[in-house]
C-alpha cells in the first residue's frame, strides 16, 4: 500500500520505483537519460586531476583494494574519485575475495590506454608494491597502537 502511494507520488518527478519481488529500487525516471548522459560527458571531459591518478596508481599497484583501504593510504574520501574513474572505465567493482563488499580493480581498457599488457610491465612494479604494503602494513601497526 505504502510502496504503491510512493510510486504514483513520483510518477510526476524525476525518479521511478522498480519492484521485483524480491526487492525495490529507486531509479531515475527514463525521460532523464539525456540530462543525465549531459552531467556524465561533463565528468568526462574534464581530466582526471591528481586525485584521480593518485587514486589510479594505488588500484593499478594493489589490483584488488577495497575503498575503505584506499581512502587509508590517501587519507580521505575517495567515494567521488572512484566514481569519476568508473564512469570512464578506468576501474571497475569487483566482489571482494570473502564476498562481502567490493574491490576496485583496473579495466582492460585502463591497460590499452597505457600501452602495456599487464599492471606487472609497470615502472618499478615490485619495487612500488612492496613499498605500498609496507606504509599499510606500518599504518595498520600505528592505529593499533593509538588505540
Amino acid at each position: 500500500m505504502a510502496l504503491s502511494k510512493l510510486s504514483t507520488r513520483l510518477e510526476s518527478g524525476a525518479l521511478r520505483l522498480i519492484d521485483t519481488d524480491s526487492e525495490i529500487q529507486l531509479v531515475t525516471a527514463p525521460d532523464m537519460a539525456p540530462f543525465i548522459d549531459e552531467m556524465q560527458k561533463a565528468d568526462i571531459k574534464n581530466d582526471i586531476g591528481k586525485a584521480g591518478a593518485e587514486t589510479l596508481a594505488i588500484i593499478l599497484y594493489q589490483k584488488s583494494i577495497t575503498r575503505a583501504e584506499i581512502d587509508r593510504i590517501r587519507g580521505v574520501n575517495s567515494s567521488f574519485i572512484l566514481r569519476n574513474l568508473m564512469i570512464r572505465g578506468l576501474v571497475e567493482r569487483t566482489p571482494t575475495k570473502t564476498g562481502h563488499g567490493f574491490a576496485f580493480s583496473i579495466t582492460p581498457a585502463l591497460l590499452s590506454q597505457l600501452g602495456i599488457t599487464n599492471a606487472q610491465n609497470l615502472t618499478d612494479f615490485s619495487r612500488i608494491t612492496d613499498a605500498l604494503e609496507t606504509f599499510v602494513h606500518d599504518s595498520e601497526i600505528a592505529n593499533e597502537a593509538n588505540l
